[in-house]
């Protein structure tokens, strides 16, 4: 079994990238977003953590936290996140074919693939193109035309807060810091 070596700098923020199962189109379903807000405030109560940005598309998100000063375990988060949302969906998404004997050995579900990708934001440049990428994602997607037409991000509370101008993106879709992959392959 492999050994993954992940960063573990406390109190850093974090980029992340998590995936549907068998990128499944769920992730904007009504029962999804509620459970997934669920199980998110339920972790926040015994491992805290601030989210800086959101994208929920169908079968994947991006997200940015930043951990408390003295924590750097992000994966015990994400790891009760996703078995809070399992548990309360597995009813609604079940699989039409079995998981493989590996899946069931970890206990895995029908709702996430295994394991997510991270990387800790370096300086506030490294962190401004993350929060570009997450927030231009729905539109390299070919969800929508600007990242304002998405419901499902933090981009409007950005765009409130002055973060981001009205047009944000409207001409950007070559830009290629937007159109980069993190964590998508």
């Amino acid at each position: 079994m492999p050994n993954y070596r992940r960063d573990q700098t406390p109190g850093a923020t974090w980029f992340f990238t998590v995936v549907a199962f068998k990128r499944r189109p769920i992730f904007c379903d009504r029962k999804f977003r509620n459970s997934l807000k669920r199980a998110i405030l339920r972790t926040q109560e015994n491992h805290p953590f601030n989210i800086n940005a959101w994208v929920l598309l169908p079968d994947h998100l991006h997200c940015i936290w930043t951990l408390p000063g003295n924590d750097s375990n992000f994966s015990i988060r994400w790891k009760l996140i996703k078995q809070y949302v399992s548990r309360d969906c597995q009813s609604e998404y079940p699989l039409q074919v079995s998981l493989s004997a590996s899946k069931r050995k970890r206990r895995e579900s029908s709702i996430w693939q295994r394991r997510f990708w991270e990387h800790r934001i370096r300086g506030e440049k490294d962190y401004k193109t993350h929060l570009d990428y997450l927030h231009f994602n729905p539109v390299k997607h070919e969800y929508c035309d600007t990242p304002s037409e998405w419901r499902y991000s933090s981009f409007h509370r950005h765009q409130a807060e002055g973060i981001y101008p009205m047009n944000w993106a409207v001409a950007e879709s070559s830009n290629s810091n937007l159109n980069s992959k993190y964590g998508e392959s």
